[in-house]
């Protein structure tokens, strides 16, 4: 079977396979990630060629992606199943990684490092810390079933961040800071800023969190403040790329006039 050429008057090239196969991972990606497929196992190559109109080697190429991005395997016997998925997080909400991970399966905080330090200017500068004032630094490795998620390294102001530490790496392991900040410091939370870039993960990254060389990471900045105003802590987290998606409801903002 050959692939339909495109139609409907367009002046481009003519597609290629692998933009075709791109297109199928696109949507199988998108299946896979949001479970469509509860038994585990994707539909076999006779029914996807159907589906999607094409070719079968358009089909294996696009089901090569996918495998290449660690979301589905061959076996023999059985076909192409589902072996790694990803976690959703929704970004209309002030919520912990963890508070949000937790729906989905067991969350472990690897402590890594937790004690005062002299922050960065530039953190410090964040946090409204006189410059060589003392800060809190908790960096945690955390784990979703045992599969290694993202690496959070959080500057949190000494109001804030001590009580956490006197309760030392045991309540750190089993909490999530925003639940401990509201709990142990009894400073409730108010608002956060939040951005995301996709990056190369640097070598070191990739190792703790046992990705291969080269492979992508959000680098996600959130930069939290308490109720009264006052910022809170400053948070530098490194998500795998292939385990998290964000996810947001958003609506269309129009004038007065209807413009």
């Amino acid at each position: 079977m050959h692939d339909p050429t495109p139609s409907g008057g367009g002046s481009g090239e003519p597609l290629t396979r692998a933009d075709r196969a791109r297109r199928v991972a696109n949507v199988l990606r998108r299946q896979v990630l949001r479970g469509a497929f509860p038994t585990g196992v994707l539909p076999d190559e006779r029914d996807l060629i159907a589906e999607f109109d094409t070719s079968r080697n358009t089909v294996r190429e696009a089901l090569g992606l996918l495998r290449d991005e660690g979301l589905v395997a061959r076996r023999r016997g059985v076909g192409t199943v589902v072996v790694g998925r990803a976690y959703e997080h929704p970004l209309g909400e002030l919520s912990g990684l963890a508070e949000v991970l937790q729906r989905h399966g067991v969350v472990v905080n690897e402590v890594r490092e937790a004690r005062t330090v002299r922050p960065p200017l530039s953190v410090a500068r964040r946090l409204d810390l006189p410059e060589g004032s003392p800060a809190v630094y908790l960096e945690r490795l955390r784990r979703v079933d045992g599969t290694p998620l993202s690496l959070d390294c959080t500057y949190l102001i000494p109001e804030v961040g001590e009580p956490l530490l006197a309760r030392g790496r045991r309540t750190l392991e089993n909490h999530d800071v925003f639940d401990l900040i509201e709990t142990v410091a009894g400073t409730p939370l108010g608002t956060a800023e939040v951005s995301v870039q996709a990056v190369v993960a640097d070598p070191a990254t990739c190792g703790v969190l046992a990705m291969p060389a080269g492979g992508a990471v959000l680098a996600v900045e959130r930069f939290t403040r308490l109720a009264d105003g006052r910022p809170a802590d400053l948070e530098f987290i490194h998500v795998r790329g292939d385990r998290l998606t964000l996810h947001a409801r958003l609506d269309r903002v129009r004038d007065a006039s209807g413009g």
